[in-house]
């Protein structure tokens, strides 16, 4: 399942991926820190489920949410530091499915996506593929090579993924390593982006870096001093 995660608080967007990311590994997590970005995001991506702060820069989340009621199978779940009655009005307004308060209750937070678990149902095939791509992502990892690992066809395993995740293995491939290699960027401030490159399974620097830009936007390097200041 595709999930969007929209806040403008950066280190408040990383700890919400982190929590989700480990209790469920086999969602695909995208964030944006505005509304131009999440709807960028939502043209390119079959979202499932979004979590809005209210309170963003230029369109407030409120407004993104009724851009956001066009796409019918999105649902909705509205954040906010303040516990107002008014937000949780408009939230109803909007249709959104719940309303959560910072600072976010891992329970609490839990609670309200559990129901989504099975949204998108994926065959044993996909969740083995799912697993092998999180544990090998880091290696020279091919779709020929990981249908020899489940010991099935390849074009059948092409197939198969993606018609339940939406977008091809290569392409989830590389956004799971982009992703991988965002959080090195934050984390490991003195690893040289050659090796974080190297870490995450490219091969070449270049087409690390040009595909890190095309899908962030940034360089690598442009991104770790941003996420500095």
């Amino acid at each position: 399942m595709h999930l969007l995660l929209v806040d403008d608080e950066p280190l408040e967007l990383e700890q919400l991926e982190y929590m989700i990311s480990e209790q469920y590994p086999y969602w695909t997590i995208h964030t944006a820190a505005d509304a131009s970005q999440a709807l960028k995001i939502l043209s390119e991506y079959p979202i499932r489920l979004s979590l809005l702060d209210i309170q963003l820069p230029g369109k407030s989340g409120i407004e993104l949410g009724m851009e956001m009621k066009k796409y019918e199978h999105i649902d909705i779940i509205m954040v906010t530091a303040f516990q107002s009655f008014d937000y949780a009005q408009a939230s109803l307004r909007l249709g959104a499915k719940d309303y959560l308060t910072k600072p976010i209750i891992e329970e609490e937070l839990f609670h309200v996506l559990d129901q989504y678990k099975y949204a998108a149902i994926q065959s044993h095939i996909v969740q083995e593929a799912l697993t092998i791509i999180h544990e090998q992502y880091s290696e020279k990892l091919s779709l020929s090579s990981l249908a020899n690992q489940i010991h099935i066809n390849s074009t059948y395993l092409s197939r198969k993924f993606h018609e339940e995740m939406g977008i091809s293995f290569s392409e989830y491939l590389n956004d799971f390593r982009v992703q991988a290699a965002q959080r090195l960027l934050r984390q490991e401030t003195e690893k040289s982006i050659s090796s974080i490159s190297e870490e995450c399974g490219f091969s070449s620097q270049h087409y690390f870096s040009s595909l890190f830009k095309k899908q962030t936007g940034c360089t690598p390097r442009e991104y770790r001093i941003r996420e500095k200041v």
